[in-house]
């Protein structure tokens, strides 16, 4: 009610309303903490049902914190403790690389404690906005299943992925956020589905005029949820059990931040739960597309030589390139490809391409068929399809012969499309994987902190570039001023820096009239992570966003991206 309000005297709290009269006292409440609920108003129950929801969110932020202690304090005294053990131990190289593999986990957990966190502040705050671009939609899925293989088989989950009917393959909207809620929810499902359970996703799209809705259906046979609690689940801090009952960590805050980030794009969650029988969570999401066309022109009557053994995605070849005039051999083990390989040339029908699937064996398997196929005809383009994290078996890949990859799930235009560039680009060395070597290259690193110099320097060094130094903005600025045109292949920015910020720096190189200013790729290298940070990097002239913690992974992708 407008006309209410609260004061705090002593030990009494009064809820008052307009004309309040001291002598007008009708009910004390005992409240806890020794304070009194002082009622003058008539809508009693009203007062009573506020009060209670104070009550109880001021019980969840108590539980919060207590949970909080225990969550980050767990990951810390695995930091500390592993650390104070590696330095005893230093001579022991493989009790050394154990203690730096559990801390890195320890760090990870951490960070992502940290980031709920702060993601919630910011939302209650206002200071959530909503970034939306352009993006491929196998590339999210991809990506999601990546982070998620790990966690599901550490517990043996089966993680299974099916793809409804994608007619639109390039989506407009936050990717960022769509991540987040995504791996979170399977995060869940992860965590409170019990050793060697089953996890299924699935993605579909329905056209709506301009928009399509995509569809995210996660489900899993884990312990699920009471009536009860499913009453509540979308509130803050909520848990199923504390993590010191059910040995399960976490802020409480995830589904929260779903349901927020959810509605803020204008989408709707739905949870369905039952106790010892698993949850079903359905988020759909409406998003605007853009239709591209197919880059087919280069590939009637290319032939391929394509080495696959699920039947579903033979299926997929088969339909489309079929209707595109493209011939193919398909093949489902390493015998009858070499076979095919020798037939082809013996009849000198030779292949223009090689493909690679998922369904071939293990990993190992898959890169020494690509190393024989390389052997055996040289300059024929090999490509890999697969759900295999690149950023492991990239290097390998490389020396393997594999000159292209196309990321699982597999779509229409994501397939014919990278067939093209494929070819495009078959004579070309370089694959894109591993450390890029860029020897001669000079990258100015802009950067105030010493240890972060020390690490970024180090990881940049192994490329083979020569790295400048600039301690703050408008120091980077007077050196890339003071060079030649051309003299900086990238330009690696802090963004939170004394003298002179990232953002305004970025801005004055690009402003500054020199012949490569609008040329020079500007990468924010930055703890600045939300997507509201990425977007003003992005209106400050910069081409990308690379996050601290560095990954070493992102960053070897950009610094791949130079040209010799």
């Amino acid at each position: 009610m407008n006309d209410e309000y609260a004061v705090a005297d002593g030990s009494a709290i009064l809820y008052k309303t307009a004309g309040f009269r001291e002598d007008a006292v009708t009910e004390r409440v005992p409240l806890s903490e020794g304070k009194t609920l002082l009622i003058c108003a008539p809508d009693r129950e009203i007062l009573l049902h506020r009060l209670q929801e104070a009550e109880n969110a001021i019980a969840a932020k108590d539980i919060f914190l207590s949970n909080m202690s225990h969550d980050i304090r767990t990951p810390m005294n695995a930091i500390t403790g592993l650390t104070m053990l590696a330095k005893m131990h230093l001579d022991e190289t493989e009790r050394v690389s154990d203690a730096l593999n559990k801390i890195e986990t320890a760090g990870t957990h951490l960070l992502s404690l940290i980031n709920d966190v702060l993601d919630m502040s910011r939302i209650n705050s206002g200071r959530m906005t909503i970034t939306p671009e352009y993006f491929a939609l196998n590339d999210l899925i991809h990506e999601i299943m990546i982070i998620m293989r790990p966690q599901a088989e550490k517990k043996k989950h089966r993680l299974l992925l099916t793809t409804g009917d994608i007619p639109e393959e390039t989506l407009y909207g936050d990717v960022l956020r769509l991540r987040q809620i995504y791996v979170n929810i399977l995060s869940n499902a992860v965590k409170y589905t019990d050793e060697g359970g089953e996890i299924s996703v699935d993605f579909s799209e329905e056209l709506q005029g301009d928009r399509c809705l995509l569809s995210f259906v996660c489900r899993d046979n884990g312990m699920g949820m009471s009536e009860a609690f499913l009453e509540r689940v979308f509130e803050p801090f909520e848990r199923v059990e504390t993590s010191t009952v059910s040995r399960i960590e976490g802020t409480g805050l995830g589904m929260s931040i779903v349901k927020k980030l959810t509605e803020a794009m204008d989408g709707t969650v739905d949870v369905q739960s039952k106790v010892g029988e698993g949850t079903t969570v359905t988020i759909r999401i409406p998003l605007q597309y853009r239709r591209e066309a197919l880059r087919s022109e280069g590939l009637q009557g290319k032939n391929l030589l394509i080495l696959e053994a699920d039947p579903a995605l033979r299926r997929s070849y088969e339909r489309w390139l079929e209707e595109l005039g493209i011939r193919f051999t398909l093949t489902a083990s390493a015998e009858e490809t070499l076979n095919a390989l020798a037939d082809a040339d013996f009849t000198q029908q030779r292949f223009d391409a090689a493909i690679i699937g998922r369904e071939c064996g293990e990993k190992s398997g898959k890169l020494e068929i690509a190393g024989y196929l390389h052997k055996a005809a040289p300059s024929l383009p090999i490509l890999l399809i697969s759900d295999d994290n690149w950023d492991e078996i990239g290097y390998l890949a490389q020396h393997s012969g594999i000159v292209s990859f196309i990321p699982l799930p597999l779509f229409r235009r994501s397939l014919v499309n990278g067939l093209a560039e494929a070819l495009e680009e078959a004579g070309e060395a370089e694959s894109g994987f591993g450390y890029p070597d860029l020897t001669g290259k000079r990258i100015l690193l802009v950067e105030d902190n010493m240890i972060n110099q020390e690490i970024a320097k180090e990881l940049i060094g192994m490329t083979g570039a020569d790295v400048d130094l600039a301690e703050n903005g408008a120091e980077a600025v007077e050196r890339f001023a003071a060079s030649g045109p051309g003299a900086y292949s990238m330009i690696l920015m802090d963004i939170q820096m004394p003298v002179m910020n990232g953002y305004d720096a970025s801005a004055a190189i690009r402003s500054s009239g020199r012949p490569d200013a609008g040329s020079v790729p500007i990468y924010a290298m930055t703890a600045n992570t939300f997507a509201e940070d990425i977007a003003k990097a992005r209106d400050a002239g910069m081409n990308g966003h690379i996050a601290k913690p560095i990954d070493i992974n992102a960053l070897m992708q950009v610094l791949g991206q130079i040209r010799k």
